[in-house]
C-alpha cells in the first residue's frame, strides 16, 4: 500500500500500524483511531482554517494559553501573564521546561527549548503576506504595528494593543497561533505543510495523503497529571482518510475506530431515537457522547442594496426576511430531523453556552405562521404570487432546507432548494452571487465577539457573507469589543445581537450539540464546547 523506501526511518511498531490498513488485527499498544471523512489540507499551523486541521494542530502544537473544558483562558506554554493598566499591553511568562520535537531540523536532530523569540517569530509569521495565511485577521488591525510582538527575554513574551481589546485571550488559544521553530520552516519550506515539528503532546511520524496519519507519544511532553505521571497516556493516534461516512460508521461497528464525530443522517435513525438517545440495540456495546457545542447552523440572506441580486429579490424587504423567520417550526425540525440533537435557534445568533447567552434578553423568532403570512401579505406578495426564491444548500442539509421550503410555501412564499457541493456553495457565498443560502459558523474561541463579526461591516466575506451593513450595530460592536468590565460587554453584546436580528439578515437554525460515539474501551475521552479533539488524558483499554 505505501513506498517502503519512504518509511525507513519510522519506527517498526508505526511502520506496522500504518501499513495495517485494518487487516482486522489489534495492536497492543494504546493507539488512538479515527478516521477523517474530508481528508487533511495542511498540518501547517498558518493553515489551521477547519476542524480537521485544527484537530491535528492540537496534537501536535501548544499555544501560549488554551480553553479549558469550562471555557475559561488558562496557562499552556504562558505559566501566568499580566495586563497593564491602559489594557494594551499583555505580558507572557513562558514555561522553561518546553521543547520541540525531535526533528533533523536541529543539529543532531535533537528538539530545542521552546523560547520567546519562538512566539514572536510565530506570530510575525502568521501575519506576514508571504506566508498568506487565511489566519492573518486575529492580529490584524490589532496589534501594534510597530512593536506588537517582542521577546524581552527568553522566557518573556510581550504583546502589545493598538486599543483595548478584551478578547485577545481567547484569539491566542487559536490554532492559528500556535507556535512553530524557524529552523523547521525554513529547512522544509512549502512542505512544512505536510512536516510538522511542534510541541505538542503527539509528535509527527508519517502521512501518505489520501491513506493514513500516523502521530507517536511525545515522551517529553511538560504536562502531567495529578499524580505526576507525564501525559499523553496514548502511544499515538492513527487517522484514516475514507470518505464515506457508510465505511465509517462500518469501521466503527467492526471496532476499528475509537470514536466516530457526529452521525450522518444515513444511519442517524438506526443507532439514535427521536428523544436523541441510543436505541436499545446499541445500549451497553457503544457510548453516547453529546454536550453543547458553540456553533451555530443558519440560513444567511444577502442584504447589500447595491447588488443586482438583491435588487430583483424579495429577499430586500425586511418584512420577507422576518416572516422566514416566522413561517416554520423549529422545535419540530430540531425532532424530527435531528434526532433533538441541538436546541432550537429562537434566542439570537449568538449560540447557547457562551457566558453573554441570555434568551430571556434577546429575542428571536418563534414559530407564528399567522404572523409570518401578515408580514408576506403587508410586503405586496399575494398568495400563489411569489417570486421563486433560491435557496443554496450542501447536499447533507437538503432535508433540512426541503423541510423549511414546505412550511414558507403554507405562508405564500416560493423556495426552491438548490443542492450543490460544498466548494460552490462557499464561492457563490465569498463573492455575493447568493442571495439565501446555508451557513453555520464555529466558535474560535469563546467569545460572542466571534460571531457578531459576522455582521461587522468592516469585515469582508468572510466573514460577513451577508454583507450586513448597520451603523447602530457597529457602534455596538465596536464599544463591546473595548469594554473591560464582563458584564457590561455582555450587555452591549446582546443588544448588537438583538439589533441585528430585527434587521434580520440571517435566519438561525439550531445551537449545536456535538455527538460523538465512542467505544466502551476509551476512557478519560473529554468533550469540549469548541469540539477540540482533545486526546492528553485519553486512555484506551484493550480487552
Amino acid at each position: 500500500m505505501f513506498r517502503r523506501t519512504k518509511y525507513l526511518t519510522i519506527p517498526c511498531l508505526f511502520l506496522f500500524i500504518l501499513a495495517s490498513c485494518y487487516s482486522g488485527e489489534k495492536e497492543e499498544t494504546a493507539i488512538f483511531h479515527y478516521n477523517e471523512t474530508t481528508g487533511v489540507a495542511s498540518i501547517d499551523p498558518a493553515f489551521a482554517k477547519n476542524q480537521s486541521i485544527m484537530w491535528v494542530i492540537h496534537q501536535l502544537y501548544n499555544t501560549l494559553v488554551e480553553v479549558d473544558s469550562n471555557l475559561h483562558i488558562v496557562p499552556s506554554l504562558a505559566r501566568r501573564w499580566e495586563i497593564a493598566p491602559d489594557k494594551k499591553t499583555y505580558t507572557f511568562f513562558l514555561r522553561g521546561d518546553v521543547f520541540f520535537h525531535d526533528d533533523p531540523c536541529f543539529p543532531n536532530g535533537k528538539g530545542r527549548r521552546l523560547t520567546a523569540p519562538d512566539v514572536v517569530y510565530s506570530f510575525n509569521r502568521l501575519v506576514a503576506k508571504a506566508t498568506a495565511s487565511p489566519g492573518a485577521w486575529v492580529f490584524n488591525g490589532k496589534v501594534d504595528s510597530a512593536e506588537g510582538f517582542k521577546a524581552v527575554d527568553d522566557t518573556t513574551f510581550q504583546l502589545k494593543l493598538q486599543r483595548p481589546y478584551q478578547p485577545i485571550l481567547g484569539i491566542l488559544s487559536m490554532q492559528y497561533c500556535s507556535i512553530v521553530p524557524h529552523e523547521a520552516v525554513e529547512k522544509y519550506g512549502t512542505d512544512f505543510r505536510r512536516q510538522a515539528v511542534g510541541s505538542g503532546p503527539f509528535r509527527f511520524v508519517a502521512w501518505e495523503e489520501g491513506q493514513a496519519m500516523v502521530l507517536q507519544k511525545n515522551l517529553k511532553y511538560f504536562e502531567t497529571d495529578a499524580a505526576g505521571r507525564r501525559l499523553p497516556y496514548l502511544d499515538g493516534v492513527k487517522i484514516s482518510f475514507y470518505d464515506s461516512k457508510a465505511t465509517e460508521f462500518l469501521l466503527f461497528r467492526q471496532g476499528k475506530l475509537d470514536f466516530i464525530n457526529d452521525i450522518d443522517a444515513s444511519f442517524k435513525d438506526e443507532v439514535l431515537t427521536k428523544n436523541g438517545t441510543l436505541r436499545k440495540d446499541w445500549q451497553n456495546k457503544i457510548s453516547l457522547h453529546t454536550h453543547p457545542y458553540l456553533n451555530i447552523e443558519y440560513f444567511g440572506i444577502l442584504v447589500d442594496d447595491k447588488n443586482p441580486l438583491v435588487k430583483s429579490s424579495p429577499l430586500r424587504l425586511q418584512k420577507i426576511r422576518q416572516a422566514i423567520n416566522y413561517g416554520f417550526d423549529r422545535r419540530k425540525m430540531v425532532l424530527y430531523l435531528r434526532n433533538s440533537l441541538g436546541i432550537p435557534a429562537t434566542s439570537g445568533f449568538v449560540p447557547a453556552g457562551l457566558p453573554s447567552f441570555d434568551s430571556l434578553q434577546v429575542k428571536g423568532y418563534e414559530y407564528n405562521p399567522q404572523l409570518a403570512r401578515k408580514l408576506v401579505e403587508e410586503a405586496g406578495i399575494s398568495r400563489g404570487n411569489s417570486p421563486v426564491i433560491k435557496l443554496y444548500t450542501i447536499p447533507i442539509y437538503s432535508d433540512i432546507a426541503s423541510y423549511i421550503a414546505r412550511q414558507l410555501e403554507e405562508i405564500g412564499l416560493n423556495v426552491q432548494v438548490d443542492a450543490v457541493q460544498k466548494s460552490l456553495l462557499l464561492d457563490l457565498t465569498s463573492n455575493s452571487r447568493a442571495s439565501f443560502f446555508r451557513g453555520s459558523w464555529i466558535a474560535d474561541y469563546p467569545d460572542a465577539e466571534n460571531y457578531l463579526s459576522v455582521f461587522y461591516s468592516k469585515n469582508p466575506a468572510p466573514p460577513n457573507y451577508t454583507r450586513y451593513q448597520n451603523p447602530a450595530f457597529d457602534a455596538l460592536f465596536e464599544k463591546a469589543i473595548a469594554e473591560t468590565n464582563d458584564s457590561l460587554r455582555y450587555q452591549l453584546y446582546r443588544q448588537a445581537d438583538q439589533l441585528m436580528m430585527k434587521d434580520a439578515p440571517v435566519v438561525p437554525l439550531w445551537y449545536d450539540v456535538a455527538v460523538h460515539l465512542v467505544q466502551p474501551t476509551v476512557i478519560g475521552f473529554v468533550p469540549n464546547a469548541l469540539n477540540l479533539l482533545e486526546l492528553r488524558n485519553t486512555q484506551i483499554k484493550r480487552k
